[in-house]
């Protein structure tokens, strides 16, 4: 993957995960476990920009706008290089294979990235339009995936054309 980072836009991802079981059920206590560290591993890692949390709390996992049963999680990257490496190639990549001991299927998709200009703070809102892009219309410059990215000039030109 290359991406060759323009500094004047960043990537937004967000993705949605169903719980098998609330977060406070012994079934996910290890996911409830390796919230902090994973988050950390986040913040600290190269090209990290930022990430949702809800208010006086350290994650996300209160923020239920897909409904009572699914967590959000909703970051700002550099490029798709950063959060890719972040995903795949880190210590974050062991929870993300153990997913399914949490999280049920999605038959929709249930990530999306797409560009903001750098220094835009996403909103729910707008993460939660670009789910629902994806998921009517497939990968689009407006809301796309790894396997289906676009570049952020490509994008943009197209979002505003």
């Amino acid at each position: 993957m290359t991406d060759h980072a323009d500094t004047r836009y960043h990537l937004a991802q967000f993705n949605v995960a169903t719980l098998h079981a609330p977060l406070d059920d012994p079934r996910t206590a290890d996911f409830v476990a390796l919230l902090d560290p994973v988050n950390a591993l986040a913040d600290a890692a190269p090209g990290f920009v930022w990430r949702l949390v809800e208010e006086g709390m350290p994650d996300a996992t209160g923020i239920r706008p897909a409904g009572q049963d699914v967590i959000i999680n909703f970051s700002v990257w550099e490029s798709t290089e950063a959060l890719w490496d972040f995903a795949y190639r880190s210590p974050h990549l062991e929870p993300l294979r153990r997913r399914r001991e949490w999280f049920k299927r999605h038959v929709d998709a249930h990530s999306v990235m797409w560009w903001i200009p750098a220094g835009h703070v996403p909103t729910v809102d707008e993460a939660m339009e670009r789910l629902a892009l994806i998921r009517e219309h497939g990968p689009t410059p407006r809301g796309f995936t790894f396997s289906s990215a676009y570049a952020a000039e490509e994008a943009m030109q197209a979002s505003t054309s």
